[in-house]
């Protein structure tokens, strides 16, 4: 089912009349059958688009469609949605069985069908041993797993899922976005995940949408976007650790960081704003380029070891100090003081104007 958003636009009047586009006309297709993460940080709107498909929200402009048939108006009731929260919502004094059962139940489905399909369900997402217990007795992978089976068994058009691993620990929530991942596959539903946390959104997810005050900055596939930033906002979004920024200019075709050449260009005589991502430094052993420093710490993680480097020209105490990081093997046999010489990969640094647009 094809979700298309035309013109969507949101606005919320705070106590003192101020008003704020939680929404600012949104043009958005998420293809059908397809697993869509809307990304960005707190307030930029993608709960918000969540809850405007949901029908939980009315729009102030805007149209909303599910494949030909607009739903705009439609009650939440009646669109034939999924809707899984991230405190799970589900009812304590009722059994596993009885929690997905439940929707069955209201929606007047024959006890055999809804029986049927419970179990169906529930083998899906891996809880046919649990049917009998409580939620209490599970865990919050395992609760998780049956708010989205209740979800699901209605057999929706549509899944929408808001933070929902937000309340697991790191390995239940690697674990449990696995198992949204396969169930999606499996099922082929189309499925709107929202989500803060970038590396969740980029790891199961077919398109991501980085939104930013209502407005939608980038859709594309995970890597494609993380490679390919259409502007500052996007490239420091995204990826962990955060890209390098670095004031610089380019100066008779030479892109320069401190009277530091770091590479050519064929762009006119300007001031920039350089990105640099970590893993995009090679070390350049036999110290032929310009572009170097001296290492103010290294830490030393499995295969790879991150050097950590104070930009030169900065005033002030310890904490007012800039530093980036730079990714190398841990092959390299480099320490605190060392100077170290750098190069750039291809495809990892980028030139950023004054608006903060790539160039």
């Amino acid at each position: 089912m094809e979700i298309r958003m035309t013109n969507l636009t949101k606005i919320f009047t705070s106590k003192n009349k101020k008003e704020v586009r939680a929404v600012d006309h949104v043009d958005l297709k998420i293809p059908s059958g397809k697993l869509i993460g809307l990304l960005g940080p707190s307030g930029c709107g993608k709960s918000t688009t969540l809850y405007l498909i949901a029908g939980l929200l009315r729009q102030n402009e805007g149209e909303i469609f599910f494949g030909d048939e607009e739903v705009t108006e439609t009650p939440p009731e009646k669109r034939g949605i999924g809707l899984v929260f991230q405190n799970y919502a589900l009812y304590p004094h009722m059994t596993v069985r009885e929690n997905i059962l439940f929707p069955l139940q209201n929606l007047k489905v024959e006890k055999e069908e809804a029986i049927r399909r419970t179990v169906e369900i529930a083998e899906l997402v891996g809880l046919q041993e649990m049917l009998d217990r409580k939620p209490k007795e599970l865990s919050g992978g395992q609760q998780q797993r049956v708010a989205i089976a209740r979800a699901l068994v209605k057999k929706p058009r549509v899944l929408l899922l808001d933070e929902p691993l937000s309340n697991l620990d790191a390995r239940l929530r690697l674990q449990t976005r696995e198992e949204i991942k396969r169930i999606q596959r499996e099922t082929q539903i189309t499925t709107v995940f929202v989500t803060h946390d970038q590396e969740e959104a980029m790891s199961i997810s077919d398109e991501i949408v980085v939104m930013k005050d209502g407005v939608i900055q980038q859709m594309g596939e995970p890597q494609y976007v993380y490679n390919f930033p259409i502007n500052l906002f996007v490239a420091k979004f995204l990826g962990s650790p955060q890209i390098n920024i670095f004031d610089g200019e380019i100066k008779n075709k030479e892109i320069l960081i401190n009277s530091m050449k770091v590479g050519d260009t064929k762009l006119e005589d300007q001031k920039v704003t350089i990105g640099i991502r970590p893993e995009g430094f090679i070390v350049d052993t036999k110290k032929e380029s310009n572009f170097h420093f001296v290492i103010d710490l290294v830490e030393t993680i499995g295969r790879d070891t991150t050097l950590i480097i104070e930009i030169p020209g900065n005033e002030g105490g310890l904490l007012d100090k800039k530093t980036f990081k730079a990714i190398v093997d841990s092959d390299y046999k480099i320490g605190v003081g060392h100077d170290v010489y750098f190069k750039v990969k291809p495809g990892k640094m980028y030139l950023f104007d004054a608006s903060g647009s790539v160039l």
